[in-house]
């Protein structure tokens, strides 16, 4: 299998906190890859050293065959797409323009052509086009989320970064995301690293899981292959209650 995200030996201290410590991770081309851990863990600080935006103590991180630490990513920041919890939208801007962003940055792209993308970007992800017209503070959390996948779409990504996708949703918003992310995985293309701690989600989208704890990843493997796993913690966040629904669902 292609790997299209790699990390070898990632460190990341802030003072005397040592978050990750020599962690490996690999995301494969195709698949979806969970990451789950307890919090603290560092899950949100390991994707945000994938894109850049965290520089780590040490270590190394590919994506696409550029190095990330030290290539210019220009190029490569346009063949993928993050969506941070809540969708992170400028809340300055309408959902349109917010979409309309990535677009301005890495294309020099006529106007009417910009927003007839946007559109087509907030019709995938289940929005109405004059959802396009409102700001961030006039949507409900779901349709917030949905906004920020269709920026994180807005230039036809090969990697999709999510983080914590379904936090705050009920479980019925929960749902409907995770059967969207599945959908566009597969219309798409998509290679997908998921933040998540929601059961449910990792039951309905992912095809592997890492789990991160003393700053690595402890074990990856799908959720049947984790009934088996006899840490601790694993074993306790994959055999509550939770998770036998999960499985049961």
């Amino acid at each position: 299998m292609e790997p299209v995200i790699q990390v070898r030996g990632l460190v990341n201290r802030f003072g005397k906190t040592l978050v990750q410590n020599g962690l490996d991770i690999d995301l494969f081309r195709g698949e979806v890859l969970g990451v789950v851990g307890a919090s603290g863990t560092g899950k949100s600080v390991l994707l945000r050293s994938i894109v850049g935006l965290q520089t780590p103590t040490a270590g190394h991180i590919t994506v696409l065959g550029a190095d990330v630490l030290k290539d210019d990513l220009t190029r490569t920041r346009a063949r993928w797409g993050v969506m941070f919890q809540d969708g992170a939208l400028f809340s300055a801007l309408t959902v349109r323009e917010n979409v309309e962003a990535p677009m301005r940055v890495q294309f020099n792209l006529p106007s009417p052509l910009r927003r007839a993308l946007a559109d087509l970007k907030l019709a995938m992800v289940g929005l109405k086009p004059d959802a396009g017209d409102l700001y961030p503070s006039a949507l409900s959390g779901g349709m917030r989320k949905r906004a920020g996948l269709a920026r994180a779409l807005a230039l036809d990504p090969e990697i999709l970064l999510l983080d914590e996708p379904t936090a705050g949703l009920d479980p019925i918003a929960a749902s409907e995301f995770d059967t969207l992310i599945t959908l566009l995985r597969h219309a798409l293309n998509l290679s997908v690293f998921l933040v998540t701690h929601d059961l449910d989600t990792l039951n309905a989208t992912c095809d592997r899981i890492a789990v991160l704890a003393a700053g690595k990843v402890q074990v990856t493997g799908t959720l049947t292959q984790m009934q088996a796993v006899t840490d601790p913690w694993v074993h306790s966040y994959f055999h509550g209650p939770r998770a036998h629904a999960a499985l049961k669902g």
